[in-house]
């Protein structure tokens, strides 16, 4: 039984006309009779008493008529509630981001949104970019972000917005004093790595690949902390997000140096989970970082 029976039955009572339940309903004649007939076959009793000239309500009907209208203003007091829920920014919010992310880009937006929504438990997780996807899949994060993000089974990705990869090296360095930098210029460098299966090391080792160089590999690391660490004690270079090594670059304890050509973009996303419905902080959330894009 649906709940327009309920509000055809009460809109013949209140007009005491078929063709008028039926124009404010938008359906037959006919169907309103079917509907009527089908609600005192399951209930057993007469709800209307049906005349040429007069119309009239049951006692049994008028029981009904008033059971109805508790059940129609209870179906509409779950719409309004609903109807606000979707409007309320509240409740939990867990983000799963890879450190370079989550430690240099996200923290002036996080603050933001705290801010503006101070009702929302905020939480944010630092992961490896793989256990990005996977907290996301399976629901342990409402949001992901990563660097060069890929397709993956049962996620789906949005892009966010682009950082610029540049070379940094310590203050005394030989490249230290080069306002600019193509790849063919850093052939056989001392090279701080990330790690083989994170996704910036791939796109870097794509990049000499298609630039035709080797680097000398120092040691690899997983994370960018880590990296500028080791830049630092082996006097050596790499490549890292230049909003990674801001603090840096203004306390002048490393150097960036801009890349030439066409290697200096790293294109991030927001990952979701493909069935998780969009709840009211996450819509503000992704739309806080689609203005980051926005803003370049």
């Amino acid at each position: 039984m649906h709940i327009e029976t309920f509000q055809v039955f009460c809109d013949l009572v209140e007009t005491t006309s078929f063709s008028e339940a039926a124009e404010r309903n938008s359906i037959s004649q006919s169907a309103v009779s079917q509907q009527i007939k089908t609600l005192e076959d399951r209930f057993g009793v007469t709800l209307v008493e049906r005349g040429r000239r007069n119309f009239s309500v049951t006692p049994e009907g008028e029981a009904f008529l008033s059971a109805a209208r508790n059940i129609i203003d209870a179906y509409r007091s779950i719409e309004d509630e609903l109807s606000e829920m979707r409007d309320v920014v509240a409740g939990r919010l867990v983000i799963a981001t890879v450190y370079s992310i989550g430690f240099h880009e996200l923290p002036p937006y996080l603050d933001r949104f705290r801010e503006k929504f101070p009702e929302v438990d905020l939480q944010v997780q630092y992961r490896r970019s793989g256990q990005v996807y996977a907290d996301v899949s399976d629901n342990l994060a409402d949001l992901g972000l990563v660097a060069y993000p890929q397709e993956r089974k049962g996620v789906e990705i949005e892009p966010a917005w682009k950082d610029r990869l540049v070379i940094i090296c310590p203050p005394g360095h030989a490249l230290a004093k080069k306002t600019s930098l193509d790849l063919k210029s850093i052939d056989g460098e001392r090279f701080i790595s990330f790690e083989p299966d994170l996704p910036t090391r791939k796109a870097i080792d794509g990049m000499f690949a298609q630039a035709g160089i080797q680097v000398k590999e120092v040691v690899e690391f997983d994370n960018i902390e880590t990296v500028k660490r080791g830049v630092l004690i082996e006097n050596a270079i790499s490549i890292v997000p230049s909003e990674s090594v801001r603090s840096e670059v203004e306390n002048k304890t490393l150097v960036q140096i801009p890349i030439d050509g066409k290697f200096i973009w790293r294109p991030l996303g927001i990952v979701r989970r493909r069935t998780k419905a969009i709840t009211p902080a996450m819509r503000e959330m992704i739309q806080l970082l689609k203005e980051k894009k926005a803003g370049g």
